[in-house]
Protein backbone atom coordinates (compact mmCIF):
# COMPACT_ATOMS: atom_id res chain seq x y z
CA UNK A 1 0.00 0.00 0.00
CA UNK A 2 1.27 3.67 -0.81
CA UNK A 3 1.06 5.58 2.16
CA UNK A 4 0.08 9.35 1.92
CA UNK A 5 2.85 11.47 2.91
CA UNK A 6 1.25 13.68 5.78
CA UNK A 7 2.21 16.91 8.10
CA UNK A 8 1.58 17.79 11.20
CA UNK A 9 2.45 21.87 11.46
CA UNK A 10 1.80 22.85 15.35
CA UNK A 11 2.81 19.41 16.63
CA UNK A 12 3.85 20.43 19.90
CA UNK A 13 0.54 21.23 21.40
CA UNK A 14 -2.55 18.88 22.70
CA UNK A 15 -4.29 18.62 19.30
CA UNK A 16 -0.70 17.85 17.80
CA UNK A 17 -0.17 15.38 19.93
CA UNK A 18 -2.81 13.57 19.72
CA UNK A 19 -2.39 13.84 15.92
CA UNK A 20 1.41 12.29 16.34
CA UNK A 21 -0.15 9.27 18.60
CA UNK A 22 -2.86 8.59 15.67
CA UNK A 23 -0.54 9.07 12.56
CA UNK A 24 2.92 7.87 13.76
CA UNK A 25 0.57 4.34 13.96
CA UNK A 26 -1.78 4.92 10.91
CA UNK A 27 -0.91 2.14 8.49
CA UNK A 28 -2.00 4.85 5.41
CA UNK A 29 0.17 7.37 6.22
CA UNK A 30 4.09 8.05 5.93
CA UNK A 31 4.53 11.29 8.19
CA UNK A 32 7.19 13.12 6.50
CA UNK A 33 7.00 17.01 8.65
CA UNK A 34 6.48 17.74 12.07
CA UNK A 35 6.75 21.77 12.85
CA UNK A 36 6.81 23.85 16.06
CA UNK A 37 8.78 27.17 15.88
CA UNK A 38 9.55 26.32 19.50
CA UNK A 39 10.93 22.75 19.14
CA UNK A 40 12.78 23.24 15.66
CA UNK A 41 15.62 21.05 15.49
CA UNK A 42 14.98 18.80 18.03
CA UNK A 43 13.91 15.31 17.31
CA UNK A 44 10.65 13.80 18.00
CA UNK A 45 11.10 11.17 20.23
CA UNK A 46 13.24 13.75 22.14
CA UNK A 47 10.47 16.39 22.68
CA UNK A 48 8.09 13.75 22.99
CA UNK A 49 10.04 10.63 24.45
CA UNK A 50 6.58 8.58 24.84
CA UNK A 51 6.92 8.41 20.83
CA UNK A 52 10.62 6.81 21.11
CA UNK A 53 10.97 3.80 18.77
CA UNK A 54 7.89 4.55 17.35
CA UNK A 55 8.30 4.73 13.25
CA UNK A 56 8.81 8.15 12.16
CA UNK A 57 10.55 9.27 15.95
CA UNK A 58 13.24 10.06 14.07
CA UNK A 59 11.72 13.17 12.59
CA UNK A 60 13.37 16.05 13.55
CA UNK A 61 10.87 19.54 13.95
CA UNK A 62 10.94 22.25 11.54
CA UNK A 63 9.97 25.82 11.29
CA UNK A 64 6.54 25.93 9.55
CA UNK A 65 8.35 27.33 6.15
CA UNK A 66 5.29 26.02 3.20
CA UNK A 67 8.39 25.43 0.97
CA UNK A 68 10.10 23.14 3.28
CA UNK A 69 6.58 21.47 4.09
CA UNK A 70 5.86 20.76 0.31
CA UNK A 71 10.03 19.79 -0.93
CA UNK A 72 9.41 16.96 1.94
CA UNK A 73 6.42 15.71 -0.74
CA UNK A 74 3.95 16.29 1.66
CA UNK A 75 0.62 15.61 -0.16
CA UNK A 76 -1.70 16.63 2.82
CA UNK A 77 -1.34 19.13 6.20
CA UNK A 78 -2.68 18.77 9.59
CA UNK A 79 -3.08 22.84 10.64
CA UNK A 80 -3.05 22.18 14.41
CA UNK A 81 -2.52 26.32 14.87
CA UNK A 82 -4.52 28.92 16.86
CA UNK A 83 -6.54 30.68 14.86
CA UNK A 84 -5.88 33.49 12.90
CA UNK A 85 -2.55 31.90 12.23
CA UNK A 86 -3.50 28.95 10.21
CA UNK A 87 -5.10 30.67 7.56
CA UNK A 88 -2.10 32.08 5.90
CA UNK A 89 -0.05 28.74 6.18
CA UNK A 90 -3.69 27.10 4.65
CA UNK A 91 -3.35 29.20 1.67
CA UNK A 92 0.00 28.52 1.41
CA UNK A 93 0.09 24.95 1.43
CA UNK A 94 -2.91 24.70 -0.82
CA UNK A 95 -1.13 26.97 -3.54
CA UNK A 96 1.29 23.83 -3.34
CA UNK A 97 -0.76 21.48 -4.13
CA UNK A 98 -1.46 20.01 -0.42
CA UNK A 99 -4.73 18.72 0.67
CA UNK A 100 -5.11 20.80 4.52
CA UNK A 101 -6.67 19.78 7.34
CA UNK A 102 -7.26 22.92 9.48
CA UNK A 103 -8.43 22.14 13.13
CA UNK A 104 -8.13 26.03 14.13
CA UNK A 105 -11.79 27.81 13.88
CA UNK A 106 -10.19 30.27 10.40
CA UNK A 107 -12.75 27.96 8.33
CA UNK A 108 -15.23 27.08 9.71
CA UNK A 109 -17.87 29.65 9.43
CA UNK A 110 -18.71 30.51 5.77
CA UNK A 111 -19.82 34.12 7.08
CA UNK A 112 -16.51 36.98 7.47
CA UNK A 113 -19.05 39.27 9.91
CA UNK A 114 -19.53 36.08 12.11
CA UNK A 115 -16.30 35.31 12.72
CA UNK A 116 -15.09 38.92 13.10
CA UNK A 117 -18.20 39.05 15.70
CA UNK A 118 -16.93 36.22 17.59
CA UNK A 119 -13.00 36.53 17.30
CA UNK A 120 -12.40 40.07 17.66
CA UNK A 121 -10.77 40.68 13.61
CA UNK A 122 -11.35 40.56 10.40
CA UNK A 123 -11.54 36.95 8.54
CA UNK A 124 -8.14 36.33 7.33
CA UNK A 125 -8.89 34.61 4.18
CA UNK A 126 -12.27 34.99 3.21
CA UNK A 127 -12.12 34.01 -0.23
CA UNK A 128 -11.06 30.65 0.91
CA UNK A 129 -14.27 30.17 3.24
CA UNK A 130 -16.72 29.00 -0.29
CA UNK A 131 -13.72 25.93 -0.80
CA UNK A 132 -13.88 25.21 2.94
CA UNK A 133 -16.01 21.87 3.82
CA UNK A 134 -17.32 21.96 7.43
CA UNK A 135 -15.49 18.44 8.95
CA UNK A 136 -18.54 16.51 10.67
CA UNK A 137 -18.25 12.85 8.67
CA UNK A 138 -21.08 11.61 9.81
CA UNK A 139 -23.06 14.52 8.06
CA UNK A 140 -20.78 15.70 5.08
CA UNK A 141 -18.86 12.84 4.41
CA UNK A 142 -19.56 12.79 0.56
CA UNK A 143 -18.41 16.91 0.48
CA UNK A 144 -15.31 15.87 2.62
CA UNK A 145 -14.20 13.17 0.08
CA UNK A 146 -14.13 15.90 -2.58
CA UNK A 147 -12.45 18.78 -0.82
CA UNK A 148 -9.10 20.04 -0.52
CA UNK A 149 -9.47 22.23 2.51
CA UNK A 150 -11.48 20.66 5.95
CA UNK A 151 -12.80 23.00 8.34
CA UNK A 152 -12.51 20.63 11.31
CA UNK A 153 -15.23 21.70 13.84
CA UNK A 154 -14.50 22.32 17.72
CA UNK A 155 -14.83 20.03 20.64
CA UNK A 156 -17.74 21.70 22.05
CA UNK A 157 -19.90 21.84 19.17
CA UNK A 158 -18.95 18.12 17.68
CA UNK A 159 -20.69 16.98 21.75
CA UNK A 160 -23.79 19.52 20.81
CA UNK A 161 -24.24 18.94 17.09
CA UNK A 162 -24.61 15.34 16.78
CA UNK A 163 -27.13 14.38 19.14
CA UNK A 164 -29.07 17.56 17.62
CA UNK A 165 -28.89 17.89 14.22
CA UNK A 166 -30.97 14.59 13.50
CA UNK A 167 -34.04 16.07 15.99
CA UNK A 168 -33.61 19.59 13.75
CA UNK A 169 -33.91 17.83 10.82
CA UNK A 170 -37.02 15.84 11.56
CA UNK A 171 -38.75 19.12 13.20
CA UNK A 172 -38.90 17.17 16.60
CA UNK A 173 -38.28 19.62 18.83
CA UNK A 174 -38.70 23.68 19.45
CA UNK A 175 -35.51 25.11 18.45
CA UNK A 176 -36.23 28.37 20.54
CA UNK A 177 -36.10 26.19 23.30
CA UNK A 178 -32.30 24.63 23.03
CA UNK A 179 -30.00 25.04 26.27
CA UNK A 180 -26.71 23.32 26.02
CA UNK A 181 -24.54 23.09 29.28
CA UNK A 182 -21.01 21.07 28.67
CA UNK A 183 -17.98 20.26 31.14
CA UNK A 184 -14.38 19.81 29.17
CA UNK A 185 -11.55 18.78 30.29
CA UNK A 186 -8.31 21.19 30.98
CA UNK A 187 -6.84 19.93 27.82
CA UNK A 188 -9.54 21.67 25.99
CA UNK A 189 -7.81 24.99 27.06
CA UNK A 190 -4.13 24.64 25.35
CA UNK A 191 -0.88 24.02 25.96
CA UNK A 192 -0.09 27.23 27.28
CA UNK A 193 1.01 29.13 30.11
CA UNK A 194 -2.15 30.66 31.96
CA UNK A 195 -2.54 30.89 36.06
CA UNK A 196 -6.20 29.69 35.62
CA UNK A 197 -5.56 26.83 34.28
CA UNK A 198 -2.16 25.77 36.90
CA UNK A 199 -3.14 22.03 38.74
CA UNK A 200 -4.22 24.42 42.00
CA UNK A 201 -6.45 26.73 40.45
CA UNK A 202 -8.16 23.54 38.52
CA UNK A 203 -7.88 20.53 40.46
CA UNK A 204 -11.04 20.14 43.20
CA UNK A 205 -12.79 23.09 41.71
CA UNK A 206 -15.73 23.53 38.68
CA UNK A 207 -16.52 26.56 37.16
CA UNK A 208 -18.13 27.98 34.11
CA UNK A 209 -16.37 30.27 31.84
CA UNK A 210 -16.77 31.82 28.06
CA UNK A 211 -20.49 33.08 28.99
CA UNK A 212 -22.87 34.19 27.76
CA UNK A 213 -20.98 34.41 24.44
CA UNK A 214 -18.51 31.45 23.70
CA UNK A 215 -17.10 31.49 20.43
CA UNK A 216 -17.69 27.85 19.62
CA UNK A 217 -21.41 29.42 20.00
CA UNK A 218 -20.60 30.43 16.18
CA UNK A 219 -20.44 27.54 14.73
CA UNK A 220 -23.15 25.46 16.85
CA UNK A 221 -25.51 28.58 15.66
CA UNK A 222 -24.64 27.99 12.24
CA UNK A 223 -24.96 24.23 11.79
CA UNK A 224 -28.34 24.30 13.74
CA UNK A 225 -29.68 27.01 11.73
CA UNK A 226 -28.68 24.41 8.38
CA UNK A 227 -30.48 21.71 9.85
CA UNK A 228 -33.60 23.46 10.74
CA UNK A 229 -33.56 25.50 7.82
CA UNK A 230 -34.42 28.93 9.83
CA UNK A 231 -31.94 30.86 12.20
CA UNK A 232 -31.50 29.06 15.31
CA UNK A 233 -30.19 30.86 18.49
CA UNK A 234 -29.11 28.59 21.57
CA UNK A 235 -27.92 29.11 25.06
CA UNK A 236 -24.61 27.48 25.08
CA UNK A 237 -23.01 27.18 29.01
CA UNK A 238 -19.61 25.89 29.24
CA UNK A 239 -17.55 24.40 32.48
CA UNK A 240 -13.72 23.57 33.10
CA UNK A 241 -13.43 20.77 35.00
CA UNK A 242 -10.75 18.95 36.90
CA UNK A 243 -9.51 16.47 34.16
CA UNK A 244 -7.00 16.38 31.66
CA UNK A 245 -9.29 15.35 28.74
CA UNK A 246 -13.03 14.96 28.02
CA UNK A 247 -16.74 16.57 27.38
CA UNK A 248 -19.82 15.78 28.93
CA UNK A 249 -22.52 17.77 27.58
CA UNK A 250 -26.53 17.97 28.30
CA UNK A 251 -28.58 19.41 26.03
CA UNK A 252 -32.18 20.24 26.62
CA UNK A 253 -35.25 21.88 24.21
CA UNK A 254 -39.06 21.07 24.36
CA UNK A 255 -40.84 18.63 22.13
CA UNK A 256 -42.55 20.12 19.76
CA UNK A 257 -46.66 19.27 20.03
CA UNK A 258 -47.60 16.03 18.41
CA UNK A 259 -44.59 14.33 18.81
CA UNK A 260 -44.18 11.40 20.37
CA UNK A 261 -41.00 10.75 22.71
CA UNK A 262 -40.13 7.72 20.81
CA UNK A 263 -39.30 9.20 17.88
CA UNK A 264 -36.16 10.83 19.36
CA UNK A 265 -34.33 7.22 19.32
CA UNK A 266 -35.87 6.67 16.28
CA UNK A 267 -34.28 9.78 14.81
CA UNK A 268 -30.83 9.22 16.24
CA UNK A 269 -30.65 5.45 14.98
CA UNK A 270 -31.55 6.66 11.40
CA UNK A 271 -29.17 9.10 11.32
CA UNK A 272 -26.40 6.83 12.83
CA UNK A 273 -26.94 3.04 11.36
CA UNK A 274 -23.72 2.41 10.43
CA UNK A 275 -21.70 5.26 11.77
CA UNK A 276 -18.62 3.30 13.15
CA UNK A 277 -17.97 6.32 15.65
CA UNK A 278 -21.54 7.20 16.90
CA UNK A 279 -22.53 4.58 19.64
CA UNK A 280 -25.81 5.21 20.55
CA UNK A 281 -26.70 4.40 24.56
CA UNK A 282 -30.66 4.65 24.19
CA UNK A 283 -33.66 6.07 26.46
CA UNK A 284 -32.11 6.60 29.96
CA UNK A 285 -28.64 6.21 28.75
CA UNK A 286 -25.90 8.28 30.43
CA UNK A 287 -23.36 9.03 28.46
CA UNK A 288 -19.35 8.89 30.77
CA UNK A 289 -16.48 10.52 29.97
CA UNK A 290 -14.45 7.51 30.89
CA UNK A 291 -15.71 5.48 28.34
CA UNK A 292 -14.58 7.74 25.45
CA UNK A 293 -11.34 9.27 26.16
CA UNK A 294 -8.77 8.58 24.32
CA UNK A 295 -10.96 6.96 21.41
CA UNK A 296 -12.45 8.69 18.23
CA UNK A 297 -16.11 7.82 19.62
CA UNK A 298 -19.17 9.86 20.47
CA UNK A 299 -21.22 8.34 22.89
CA UNK A 300 -24.90 9.62 23.09
CA UNK A 301 -27.95 9.17 25.20
CA UNK A 302 -31.49 10.16 25.37
CA UNK A 303 -34.26 10.64 28.37
CA UNK A 304 -37.74 12.55 27.91
CA UNK A 305 -39.52 14.72 31.07
CA UNK A 306 -42.76 14.61 30.84
CA UNK A 307 -43.33 17.17 33.57
CA UNK A 308 -41.49 19.87 31.57
CA UNK A 309 -42.36 18.03 27.75
CA UNK A 310 -37.91 18.16 27.63
CA UNK A 311 -35.76 16.01 25.77
CA UNK A 312 -32.46 15.84 27.53
CA UNK A 313 -30.00 14.77 25.37
CA UNK A 314 -26.36 13.25 26.78
CA UNK A 315 -23.40 13.04 24.54
CA UNK A 316 -19.50 12.32 26.12
CA UNK A 317 -16.51 12.56 23.52
CA UNK A 318 -12.70 13.22 24.04
CA UNK A 319 -12.13 16.98 23.85
CA UNK A 320 -8.94 16.04 21.53
CA UNK A 321 -10.08 13.01 20.06
CA UNK A 322 -13.52 13.11 18.02
CA UNK A 323 -13.11 16.89 19.49
CA UNK A 324 -10.16 17.43 17.35
CA UNK A 325 -7.24 15.36 16.22
CA UNK A 326 -9.54 12.23 15.83
CA UNK A 327 -11.90 13.84 14.20
CA UNK A 328 -9.45 15.49 11.59
CA UNK A 329 -8.17 11.85 10.86
CA UNK A 330 -11.13 10.76 10.15
CA UNK A 331 -12.09 13.29 7.75
CA UNK A 332 -8.55 12.56 6.39
CA UNK A 333 -9.11 8.64 6.08
CA UNK A 334 -12.73 10.07 3.91
CA UNK A 335 -10.59 12.51 1.42
CA UNK A 336 -8.18 10.07 0.79
CA UNK A 337 -9.99 6.71 0.36
CA UNK A 338 -9.12 4.50 3.23
CA UNK A 339 -11.38 2.99 5.50
CA UNK A 340 -12.91 5.96 7.58
CA UNK A 341 -11.55 3.85 10.87
CA UNK A 342 -7.78 3.13 9.61
CA UNK A 343 -5.49 3.96 12.28
CA UNK A 344 -8.94 4.86 14.67
CA UNK A 345 -10.03 1.90 15.86
CA UNK A 346 -8.74 2.24 19.58
CA UNK A 347 -11.23 1.41 22.42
Amino acid sequence: MNRIKTAIVGASGYSGMELLRLLLGHPGVELVAVTSRQEAGRALGEVFPRFCKAPGAELTFIEPDPDAIAATGAQAAFLALPHGVAAEIARALLERGLKVLDLSADFRLGDPAVYEEFYGHPHPAPDLLEGAVYGLPEVRAEEIKAANLIASPGCYPTSILLPLLPLLRGKLIDAETIVANSMSGVSGAGRKPDLSLLFCECNESARAYGVPKHRHLSEIEQELSIAAGEKVVVSFIPHLIPVNAGIATTTTAKLLDGIAPEAIGEALEEAYAGKPFVRLLGKGGCADTKNVTRTNFIDIGWQYDPRTRRVILMSAEDNIGKGAGGQAVQSFNLMFGLSETDGLQNF
